[in-house]
C-alpha cells in the first residue's frame, strides 16, 4: 500500500523498509507509549557501570524517535524517569540521570528539528532541578514549530500522582465555579464524570495510547499512564532498552496491526447473524442434552 503523503519512509533502512511494506499505513497507531527498561541489566551483562547503560539507552531514544518520525507516527511517549526513580534511586544515579537528560536535550535539538519532531513533557516537572527545567523549556521552544511526531518524555512521572493531581484540580475548579454556594458545589460534584478528569490529566492535549511497548521482558505497567492505557494493546519484548532500535518499533506495530481491538465489545468478526446462529446452535445443544 502506498505510504501517506509527507512520509519519509524512503529514509528507512533496508531492514526497516522490509517490515514497513508489510504494514497498513492507514492503521499506524496514533500514539505509542514505551516503558524503557533494562539499562542497568544491559550494563551489568557487560560488566559495565550502570551509567554506561543509561548513556546507551539515551542513544536508543534518538534511533527510535527518528524511525517514528519517518513513518509519521503522530505521538510517541517515553517513560524516561519515574517519580519512584527520583525517590528510591541512589542520589548519585539521580544526579547523573539529570545531567544525561540535559546533555541529551542540548545535543539532539538539531536532530529533532531535522526530523520535524516536537518536544513535550509530562510529570511533576516543577520538582526537577531548576537548571534541568530551564533546558527542557529551551528544547520545547526550539522545537515548538515542528509539525511531525510529538515526542513526550515522562519525567518525575507517576500515574497515581497524576490522578491525584487531576482530582485535586477538578475539585479546585468546582469550588471556584460554585463561588461559595454549597448547593451548587454539590451539584457540580454530582455531575463529574471521566471527561472532567481526562481534561485535567497531564496528557489532556494528546490521544490515549493505542500501543504500549515494554522492554526487558517484565510483565508489569510500573505506574505508567494507568488511566490512559485502559484499552491500549500491550507488546512486551525481552530486548533490553539499549538494544532497542527503530526496526523493533516497527515489529511492535506489525504485531499491533495483527490484533483486533474490541474496546470491551465483541469485535468486527461477531455480526448479529453470527451471534444468532451461535445462539441457535447452543440452544439445540442444550435440547439434545
Amino acid at each position: 500500500m502506498r505510504a501517506p503523503l509527507n512520509s519519509r519512509v524512503h529514509e528507512l533502512s533496508l531492514e526497516e523498509a522490509a517490515i514497513y511494506r508489510q504494514l497498513d499505513p492507514a492503521r499506524i497507531p496514533q500514539h505509542v507509549a514505551i516503558i524503557m527498561d533494562g539499562n542497568g541489566r544491559w550494563a551489568g551483562k557487560r560488566l559495565m557501570k550502570r551509567f554506561l547503560g543509561h548513556q546507551q539507552g539515551a542513544e536508543s531514544v534518538q534511533y527510535v524517535v527518528e524511525t517514528a518520525s519517518r513513518i509519521n507516527l503522530p505521538w510517541l511517549t517515553l517513560y524516561a524517569f519515574s517519580l519512584e526513580n527520583n525517590l528510591r534511586r541512589p542520589k548519585a544515579e539521580v544526579n547523573f540521570l539529570m545531567k544525561l537528560l540535559k546533555s541529551y536535550l542540548v545535543g539532539n535539538v538539531k536532530r529533532m528539528n531535522d526530523n520535524n519532531v516536537r518536544m513535550a513533557y509530562i510529570g511533576r516537572l516543577t520538582e526537577l532541578p531548576t537548571e534541568v527545567q530551564d533546558t527542557m523549556q529551551w528544547a520545547s521552544e526550539q522545537t515548538a514549530k515542528n509539525t511531525g511526531t510529538t515526542l513526550t518524555l515522562a519525567l518525575n512521572y507517576g500515574a497515581r500522582s497524576e490522578l491525584v493531581d487531576a482530582m485535586r484540580q477538578t475539585l479546585r475548579d468546582a469550588i471556584t465555579e460554585s463561588a461559595g454556594d454549597f448547593a451548587r458545589l454539590q451539584e457540580l460534584i454530582s455531575e463529574m464524570d471521566e471527561h472532567h478528569v481526562s481534561r485535567r490529566l497531564y496528557t489532556a492535549q494528546m490521544p490515549d495510547p493505542d500501543l504500549v511497548v515494554r522492554t526487558s521482558g517484565e510483565q508489569r505497567i510500573s505506574n505508567f499512564l494507568l488511566w490512559q492505557i485502559a484499552y491500549a494493546e500491550i507488546f512486551v519484548t525481552d530486548r533490553l532498552w539499549p538494544d532497542f532500535r527503530g526496526i523493533h518499533l516497527l515489529e511492535a506495530i506489525a504485531d499491533f496491526q495483527r490484533r483486533e481491538r474490541r474496546y470491551g465489545g465483541l469485535g468486527d468478526s461477531f455480526t448479529d447473524e453470527k451471534m444468532e446462529d451461535q445462539h441457535a446452535g447452543d440452544t439445540a445443544e442444550l435440547v439434545r442434552r
